[in-house]
């Protein structure tokens, strides 16, 4: 495996892995950076709509997020090169983009509630998947290394699980950002290649109507 070919990938992947870490031992750092519309609002710390996608509640919700976040983020950074999208900058440009997007509607919502707080990649992981997904709908891979399923099918699951835990309401994980971040991903996406290299679309309609529920 050539770690040099998506190397964007990697290094967001540490990132989130040290900041997490980080975390995990100081309840000050996780205060100063974990996302609070509350004080967002009143002391206009935007800054934490992207410090706070960097910040996990605890070492699952950290692998499940770098482990999705590895196997489609690849993918991406090798789309976006290989077909004239822009490349690393196009990349980096939508996922700290999600990072904004996808907390846009906790920030409305939770603007006035001041024992709000959230934290995750999961934003910026979900608009990752989905932009992915345009490219290789039926693309094989291996939930837990063994069960082979489509990319569809992956991301249908990852989302239940992510809509399932919100309405738990149990922890601090963003699990609103889920939705928007998906959608967000998709719509940039299909923008860009509108922009950029419209001529793809032939081969993504070709593709979506080749259907594979365990990947191809």
């Amino acid at each position: 495996m050539d770690f040099n070919a998506y190397p964007i990938t990697i290094l967001l992947i540490a990132v989130n892995v040290l900041v997490s870490l980080l975390g995990f031992s100081n309840a000050s750092f996780v205060d100063k950076t974990i996302l609070c519309p509350y004080r967002i609002k009143r002391e206009r710390q935007y800054y934490r709509m992207i410090t706070s996608g960097f910040l996990h509640a605890d070492f699952v919700h950290l692998f499940f997020n770098m482990f999705t976040l590895f196997f489609f983020g690849r993918n991406i950074e090798i789309y976006f090169s290989y077909y004239g999208l822009g490349g690393q900058l196009t990349y980096l440009l939508l996922y700290f983009t999600a990072l904004i997007v996808s907390d846009i509607s906790s920030y409305l919502k939770h603007k006035d509630n001041h024992q709000y707080r959230a934290l995750g990649a999961s934003g910026a992981v979900s608009a990752v998947v989905f932009a992915a997904i345009v490219f290789d709908p039926w693309g094989a891979i291996y939930l837990y290394g063994a069960i082979k399923i489509s990319a569809t099918i992956y991301a249908v699951l990852f989302i239940v699980y992510c809509v399932y835990m919100g309405k738990r309401g149990q922890d601090n994980v963003n699990h609103d950002a889920h939705l928007w971040g998906s959608v967000y991903g998709l719509v940039f996406t299909l923008i860009l290649i509108a922009l950029m290299q419209p001529i793809l679309f032939e081969g993504i309609i070709d593709e979506i109507s080749n259907p594979s529920i365990f990947g191809k």
